[in-house]
């Protein structure tokens, strides 16, 4: 346990977010999601919501700012103008944690070649369908780094 951080972020997590660069992809992914055969590392989180999951990554994660897209969700198949309530919940939560970044929709298979080029995979046991998000990291900026 740490102080000022976010209870859901497991070490493994904790590492995988510290550990990656500007411009590197995380997913947020549902359990319905093919976590195990993309490619990049899984991270499990196992009784954790993708919301949840995603409130508590961007408590310590920077959003790219010098791309037009940052945040991915997946389109509903048969109704892309369709937005998920799950889907609704992570533009709420990108919103308040990151400012103003649009989450624009991919194509399921656009959704996952792109989560197949992400630095992880966090795989959570969210159960609303559609319930994936994926996130480009920004720039850490020096006035964000810890001081002492």
């Amino acid at each position: 346990m740490l102080k000022g951080i976010h209870p859901i972020l497991n070490p493994d997590l904790l590492r995988a977010i510290a550990r990656m660069g500007h411009g590197d992809d995380i997913v947020i992914a549902d359990a319905n999601f093919p976590s195990s055969t993309m490619g990049p590392e899984v991270i499990r989180a196992d009784g954790v919501s993708a919301t949840d999951m995603a409130e508590a990554v961007l408590t310590h994660f920077p959003l790219d700012t010098f791309v037009p897209e940052t945040a991915w969700r997946m389109e509903v198949v048969g109704d892309p103008k369709a937005v998920p309530e799950v889907c609704a919940e992570f533009q709420e939560i990108v919103s308040r944690r990151a400012g103003d970044f649009r989450i624009a929709a991919l194509e399921r298979f656009a959704f996952y070649e792109r989560a197949r080029t992400a630095a992880y995979i966090v795989a959570t046991t969210e159960f609303r369908l559609y319930g994936n998000l994926i996130l480009k990291k920004g720039v850490v900026h020096p006035y964000e780094v810890y001081r002492g």
